[in-house]
């Protein structure tokens, strides 16, 4: 995983990691992962 996925993924808040953890589940790339990420980083 990139440098800058895993520190996107440390500013999460817990509410987030929670939903990713949920969202994991139906995920097939990495670029999945991303876009979420792209989705749900500001809330």
């Amino acid at each position: 995983m990139p440098e800058q996925t895993r520190s996107r993924l440390s500013t999460l808040s817990l509410a987030l990691l929670e939903d990713l953890g949920e969202a994991l589940l139906n995920f097939t790339s990495l670029s999945d992962l991303e876009q979420w990420l792209a989705e749900h980083e500001l809330e």
